[in-house]
């Protein structure tokens, strides 16, 4: 299994459902943004659609930080569309501020080792810088469901590394205090917070 942390992200191109309507996207389409790309196993499931409303209800924040959501599943674009006319009362997603890949030939979720079985996607989830570099990914089995706030922080955690040139310390969060990563510079961190 190839390493996809600190490597270019592999490309995409696929049917999405976009804003209600079918269109075809590629991460071309995002060249000089930073993407967050989630994969989920499948529509019409129990733990999929609070993970996908929560992100959805995040979107203006992710936005606010220049970053663009991405959603990816087996299903067909068809199957999504349905999904969004279910309400969210019963398990349906109602309106989603972001596209969701169709990925029915399953060489997304290949291409991102997240698939399992050759039949869903376990929840990968990929944060891709501007330069089109993964700089963070999580893996969940089936039954666990992600963190919003915590990809949001991660976001803001490496973009706030590309900028500075600091390191973020553990539980780091914006306006806290960063370190110099070097054995000089970090003492200062060190003194204050230990």
């Amino acid at each position: 299994m190839a390493r996809l942390v600190g490597n270019q992200a592999p490309f995409f191109k696929a049917e999405a459902l976009v804003n209600g309507e079918f269109k075809t996207i590629s991460s071309d389409d995002y060249k000089g943004k930073w993407k967050v790309l989630f994969f989920y196993p499948l529509d019409f499931t129990f733990v999929c659609p609070t993970e996908l409303v929560a992100y959805s209800e995040a979107a203006d924040k992710f936005k606010a930080l220049g970053c663009e959501l991405i959603a990816c599943s087996v299903d067909s674009a068809h199957s999504h569309l349905a999904w969004t006319k279910q309400p969210r009362n019963d398990g349906g997603l109602g309106e989603v501020k972001y596209p969701i890949l169709a990925d029915l030939d399953k060489k997304i979720a290949r291409d991102y080792e997240v698939l399992v079985n050759d039949s869903v996607a376990l929840r990968g989830l990929f944060i891709i810088d501007n330069n089109n570099v993964v700089q963070h990914s999580t893996i969940n089995n089936l039954s666990v469901g992600r963190n919003v706030d915590e990809t949001l922080r991660l976001v803001e955690a490496y973009q706030f590394t590309a900028k500075s040139g600091d390191v973020c310390p553990a539980n780091w969060k914006k306006g806290s205090d960063s370190m110099k990563p070097d054995p000089t510079g970090s003492k200062s961190w060190f003194k204050k917070n230990a």
